[in-house]
């Protein structure tokens, strides 16, 4: 699964991830390989990922919208 975390001034990641945790505006969620389509709204928190070497990373956000489609993550932060 690919995940981009993009913001208006720069692409903070783009690469492949296991897992993704997201601070949705309905709760917090996770996205796994295959995940169904789907858009929501994010919060102020943290966009966590695993590599495929299983090491995991955070990204503080204050906000944003995320896309999930085709096996790809995108997230556009504030």
């Amino acid at each position: 699964m690919t995940l981009k975390i993009i913001s208006a001034e720069d692409i903070i990641f783009e690469g492949e991830v296991k897992i993704v945790h997201l601070p949705g505006a309905k709760g917090n969620f996770t996205v796994l390989p295959h995940h169904a389509a789907l858009v929501s709204t994010l919060v102020p928190g943290k966009v966590g990922y695993t590599s495929p070497d299983g090491s995991e990373h955070a990204v503080d956000v204050t906000g944003g919208i995320v896309d999930v489609d085709n096996d790809t993550v995108a997230v556009c932060i504030y």
